[in-house]
């Protein structure tokens, strides 16, 4: 794996193409077969690669997510789930982990 790059638009595709592999991958395993499951797991695979990744490598980012409820309502609190405030953070990560997913 190795270190992701530092610059931010770097980083963002390092970790989209993470996320795009994982999800080629799952797909490969799943099959067309059952288009909802695909759909459910996809989101789950690519929000928790995402948000393991930026957790490891930007932990005083603040991270809004879709699929995660949690991040959601810390949102609306202004403080993410981890803490940091995205009004005080450098930088905020706003994430639709698998954007299009009936198409997936």
């Amino acid at each position: 794996m190795g270190t992701p790059p530092t610059i931010d638009g770097a980083f963002a595709r390092w970790l989209v193409a993470r996320a795009g592999q994982a999800l080629l991958g799952l797909r490969a395993e799943l099959g067309f077969a059952d288009p909802g499951a695909l759909k459910s797991a996809g989101d789950k695979v690519s929000h928790d690669l995402i948000r393991t990744e930026l957790a490891r490598w930007r932990p005083g980012d603040a991270v809004l997510s879709e699929e995660d409820e949690g991040s959601r309502l810390a949102w609306a609190a202004e403080v993410s789930p981890e803490g940091v405030s995205r009004r005080t953070a450098d930088r905020v990560w706003i994430v639709d982990p698998l954007d299009g997913t009936r198409e997936f």
